[in-house]
């Protein structure tokens, strides 16, 4: 039975039905990233037939049994319209099996340039209408306004970059506001704002790398928390609880390679995803299970 209702449909937030599908489905976001490695591993050129095999192979074999599917669109939009096709195809299509899907185009811009984009990605109506799109606040977290707004019109979500993965991100996410805190704990004190009194999960979400150890900020804010790293990155599901501690029951775990890597035949891939879901659902029972205020 599908998680997401049809576009002009939404009956619940973004945070009810991804909190929904992480109990039902397990706490697990597969990436779809088509690198010119994983195509070649595959036995497919790095052209865009090849970019169609893999991703609607990946969607096939995963969009009925995961919570999230996460197409990275910088390696669809390399291909041009004809990627961009095949990625709202992904969209289309991954949404029709079942799962929410997060389109990882971490977009950060002013004005009207910022309505824009959540037009198109968050409007209903619009081809690359998702459930939730990443965004960069490093412009100032009001310039998200118009894509926070456009979110909640539309019932979708939004998944704000505050401490990611990269080791360069640590030079602005670390540096210290006039009040003493972090750039990055700046960020997370607005999302808790949009997130107030939302039940049973917040529509703002924060990026934070499953890689960072001790993460040293409140995460508290009543929002799921995408965790990108794990698998191919170093880290593992049972990292979780020490990166996030209380928090760890409204995690996201992210993984891509480490799914990916078992293609092309969808067996693997759903064995692989399986093993994650599992680890990261055990990850989550272990360190008290869903998170509460």
């Amino acid at each position: 039975m599908s998680q997401s209702a049809p576009p002009h449909q939404q009956t619940q937030s973004f945070g009810a039905r991804l909190r929904r599908a992480m109990d039902t489905r397990g706490p697990l976001c597969v990436g779809i990233d088509p690198h010119a490695s994983l195509l070649t591993d595959w036995g497919l050129n790095d052209d865009v037939a090849g970019l169609e095999r893999f991703t609607l192979t990946v969607v096939e074999a995963l969009a009925d049994r995961v919570a999230v599917l996460k197409p990275q669109s910088a390696f669809f939009e390399r291909f041009g319209s004809r990627g961009i096709a095949v990625l709202e195809r992904a969209v289309e299509d991954g949404r029709a099996a079942g799962a929410l899907v997060l389109m990882d185009a971490k977009r950060g811009d002013i004005g009207s340039t910022m309505g824009a984009y959540a037009a198109t990605y968050l409007t209903p109506g619009s081809p690359l209408f998702s459930d939730a799109v990443t965004l960069s606040p490093y412009l100032g977290f009001g310039s998200l306004r118009p894509a926070l707004d456009a979110a909640r019109d539309g019932g979708s979500g939004v998944f704000v970059l505050a401490l990611t993965s990269n080791p360069e991100g640590a030079e602005v996410q670390r540096s210290t506001a006039d009040d003493g805190r972090s750039l990055a704990q700046v960020m997370l004190d607005h999302m808790r704002e949009e997130n107030a009194g939302a039940q049973p999960l917040g529509s703002v979400g924060a990026v934070v790398g499953a890689t960072l150890g001790e993460s040293g900020a409140d995460l508290d804010i009543n929002g799921p928390l995408l965790a990108p790293g794990i698998g191919a990155q170093g880290a593992a599901p049972e990292d979780l609880p020490r990166v996030f501690g209380r928090q760890t029951g409204n995690v996201l775990p992210s993984v891509s390679r480490g799914v990916l890597r078992h293609g092309p035949g969808a067996a693997g891939l759903r064995e692989a995803a399986a093993r994650f879901a599992e680890a990261s659902r055990a990850a989550v029972a272990g360190a008290g299970g869903t998170a509460t205020r």
